[in-house]
């Protein structure tokens, strides 16, 4: 059997459709396939923590990267911390004191990114970051905006795993919707967007299925299925 590594996004990707509940079919389907030998590693914008739990109580791969790709939980008290908290901290408050509506989410606390409410001009606090000379990602997951350091995304997060794990980019298989799981594309052989994806991040997918959400994990599993005959 050839193992294959999943890297699979959490939020609109495996949760039920227009909600944050895990999709329990999709998740039944990963736990399948990491009995069967494969990889099933979540790549979220949460923190890399809920994701590790989830894999832990799931039955998946006990591996996350979190925080979009600027932490890595690989067990409970052991943590790579590839972005940097306080660069991201200094953004958010030049942000903050010159664009109105500017707040931070209430969410699982970040090692190395700061999460904002998706409540005022993204475009225009790229501009103002850029005008100050301070260099930091600036995305949106459709959850929320979030500051990462420079470099730092769920592609190179990612990057580390296969690098620590010695997998092959032939071998990886990304499932997501956002825009921030394009670099996470682009790291890996085949890529499937979901139907709730914009048509951006479609277009940068190897394959694109119907369903969206957990529904659409199943129908991408489904369609992988002939080429995987193991699956």
């Amino acid at each position: 059997m050839k193992k294959r590594t999943f890297a699979v996004d959490i939020d609109g990707t495996i949760t039920e459709n227009g909600g944050g509940r895990i999709h329990l079919g999709a998740l039944e389907a990963l736990r399948h396939l990491t009995n069967m030998g494969h990889n099933v590693i979540y790549v979220t914008g949460r923190s890399s923590v809920e994701g590790f739990l989830l894999s832990v109580f799931g039955g998946t791969t006990k591996i996350t990267v979190g925080e979009n790709g600027g932490c890595i939980t690989m067990d409970s008290n052991d943590h790579i911390l590839l972005g940097n908290l306080d660069e991201c901290k200094n953004a958010f408050d030049v942000i903050k004191n010159n664009i109105d509506n500017v707040k931070e989410k209430l969410v699982f606390p970040r090692m190395t990114e700061v999460v904002l409410e998706r409540t005022f001009d993204l475009d225009l606090a790229r501009k103002l970051l850029f005008e100050e000379n301070i260099s930091v990602e600036l995305s949106d997951s459709q959850y929320a905006y979030h500051i990462n350091s420079p470099g730092i995304d769920k592609g190179s997060g990612f990057t580390k795993i296969m690098e620590k794990l010695s997998i092959s980019r032939d071998d990886v298989i990304a499932i997501g919707d956002s825009a921030t799981d394009v670099p996470l594309f682009k790291v890996a052989k085949t890529s499937i967007a979901l139907g709730n994806a914009s048509d951006q991040v479609k277009s940068e997918a190897t394959m694109v299925v119907s369903a969206k959400a957990g529904d659409g994990v199943l129908e991408a599993l489904d369609k992988l299925a002939p080429k995987l005959s193991e699956i």
